[in-house]
């Protein structure tokens, strides 16, 4: 029985947005079902001791990822732009990522605050520019946001994150088939084919 797959996500990852761009697709492709499941790495870090990416605490590991990254991006032919700002606050995005989970847009929309992030160089933890994406992508803005931050909204991410915490996430982008942890972009085929034979 194929298993589904659990895609964990945070927009301040720069690998994960090298699975976001496929996995969609990719699950398809397997016929594997695909969950969404954004988190906040911060908490997930603050558990392992650190107060910030192991990117910029690292300097040499941080400049190894930049150049990795325009590699991968341009593998894959994906657009890259390094952010004047690492790692962006993500937390609305997040939020309306964990609200609307199901909805049919919402890999639109990771995809979208991704590009944003990644390809354009514009601020996603500014809200406007949130609720411009939303707007680009042809929801309506006001109305994802206002669930998105309404009590039920932030709880559903909070409560995501703590299910990562609890998974024994340390890292983005993880896969979690049947309670198998695949960590990393370059997982993501093993973890399909996890699903596929689970």
């Amino acid at each position: 029985m194929v298993k589904p797959v659990e895609f964990w996500f945070e927009f301040a990852s720069t690998y994960s947005y090298l699975s976001a761009a496929r996995v969609e697709a990719a699950c398809a492709e397997a016929g594997v079902p695909l969950i969404w499941r954004a988190f906040l790495l911060g908490p997930v870090f603050g558990a392992q001791g650190m107060t910030d990416s192991p990117f910029n605490m690292f300097p040499v590991k941080g400049a190894y990822m930049w150049t990795d990254m325009d590699r991968c991006c341009s593998d894959l032919g994906l657009p890259f732009r390094k952010p004047s700002s690492f790692p962006r606050g993500s937390l609305l995005a997040a939020r309306v990522a964990a609200a609307h989970a199901d909805a049919p847009w919402v890999g639109s929309f990771v995809r979208a605050v991704y590009h944003a992030n990644f390809a354009d160089d514009r601020d996603i933890a500014d809200d406007a520019v949130i609720a411009a994406v939303l707007t680009e992508i042809g929801q309506d803005a006001a109305a994802v946001v206002a669930a998105a931050t309404a009590p039920d909204g932030k709880a559903a991410l909070r409560s995501a994150t703590e299910d990562a915490l609890e998974h024994g996430l340390f890292g983005a982008p993880s896969f979690l088939v049947d309670g198998a942890l695949f960590w990393g972009n370059d997982r993501m085929e093993q973890a399909l084919a996890h699903a596929r034979s689970a």
